[in-house]
């Protein structure tokens, strides 16, 4: 090559990164999910400049080694598909784990992760991460919810004819949007479902991320979420058994039966034996509010009094795992309707929703002696979520909530 063809050559590739163009060079595609290699390099500092990317609307970042922790910081920027504007930087919780026995573990190609973030569509993305160990293999991972699936369906399904539970504690099932109403793509579930026995105690978590979703979205943002477990982290499904949205609409959340003790992968060292729900957006930034609250003790309430479980009591389990909190084989009581935080070191499920755990024992306690009104039919999620709305408005307005 000429000099001066050289000189246009690199001229041309540094216009490109300008603009934010460059395409990255060891790019996979599977599923719906697109990803991205991180350069290797310095041991304590690792970024991926600004490219355009395949469409995405979820992200995260993964690296080869399950059980090695990501002890640093990982910073995102997203470009809109509409505006094409940038966001600003955003972080990403590195604190989700491999669970700590199950096929989750076992599977081939687990590898370790952050949470997921929430974009909405996007088109573009920049990276950096920082820390006194990264682990090798690091991976950025872009997952669109809508790649090869079906439009999607946000109807509630109704409890039908499932009686409530039985037992002293018993409570009528919430009405929930099942796994084919929202999207999962059962074919990427390799393995069946494993048991435990019972269910002594639910986890509260938050997916983090960002709470700037409208609750159309929310079927989206859970079949990301359930890609991200299965394609990015390698796990057999999604982590968790329930999720919740922010208008209170319940999800169907690991296959198995979602009147069964089913083995989760949502809290590392306590997974045997217990149930989770997680709500949808960040709550160390946002105020929950009622709906939400109310719909996680329904679901508690509802999956305790199968058992004939008293959602305020406690129960004492025994960690599976040196978790970072907790000794493998140590026996710790627990709340029965308990934070993440209360079993692994994490800042989930956010302050605000942590402080909410004792009126959501409370609410939980009535919901298994009182009447629960009827469940709305399906097609009222729009109503419900402009009712939302305007709550939340008038809450951002007195300072009260956060996005």
């Amino acid at each position: 090559m000429t000099p001066r063809l050289l000189r246009t050559a690199v001229a041309t590739a540094l216009a490109l990164g300008a603009l934010g163009l460059n395409q990255p060079a060891r790019a996979t595609s599977s599923d719906g999910v697109h990803t991205v290699r991180v350069p290797d390099g310095d041991p304590h500092d690792r970024s991926l400049a600004p490219r355009t990317t395949d469409p995405f609307s979820l992200i995260g970042v993964t690296w080869d080694d399950p059980d090695e922790a990501l002890d640093g910081t990982v910073q995102v920027r997203t470009r809109f598909r509409e505006s094409g504007a940038w966001s600003t930087w955003r972080p990403l919780e590195a604190d989700s784990r491999t669970p700590e026995s199950g096929p989750d573990r076992d599977r081939p190609g687990v590898r370790g992760s952050t949470q997921p973030l929430w974009t909405g569509p996007s088109d573009g993305v920049q990276v950096r991460v920082a820390g006194s160990r990264l682990p090798e293999g690091l991976r950025v991972e872009l997952v669109d919810p809508e790649a090869g699936s079906d439009a999607v369906h946000t109807g509630v399904v109704e409890p039908g004819v499932v009686p409530p539970a039985a037992g002293p504690q018993s409570a009528e099932r919430p009405a929930m949007t099942s796994r084919s109403a929202w999207g999962a793509d059962e074919s990427l579930v390799k393995d069946p479902p494993t048991y435990t026995g019972d269910t002594k105690a639910v986890f509260v978590h938050h997916t983090a991320g960002t709470n700037d979703y409208t609750c159309s979205q929310s079927a989206s943002i859970v079949r990301g979420v359930f890609l991200y477990h299965v394609q990015s982290n390698g796990w057999n499904d999604i982590g968790y058994h329930f999720l919740v949205d922010k208008c209170g609409t319940v999800f169907e959340g690991r296959a198995g039966g979602v009147d069964k003790p089913v083995l989760g992968a949502h809290t590392y060292g306590f997974n045997t034996a217990t149930s989770s729900v997680s709500v949808l957006g960040d709550y160390s930034t946002a105020a929950t509010n009622a709906a939400v609250r109310a719909s996680v003790a329904k679901v508690a309430a509802w999956k305790l009094g199968l058992y004939g479980i008293d959602p305020t009591g406690t129960t004492v389990l025994t960690s599976g795992a040196d978790n970072g909190k907790y000794k493998l084989g140590q026996k710790v009581t627990f709340h029965r309707i308990s934070g993440h935080r209360d079993g692994y070191p994490t800042e989930c499920p956010g302050q605000h929703l942590y402080d909410d755990l004792p009126e959501i024992r409370t609410l939980a306690a009535n919901a298994g002696t009182s009447a629960e009104p009827a469940a709305e039919p399906p097609g009222v999620l729009d109503e419900d979520e402009d009712a939302y709305e305007d709550e939340t408005d008038a809450g951002e307005d007195a300072g009260v909530l956060g996005r």
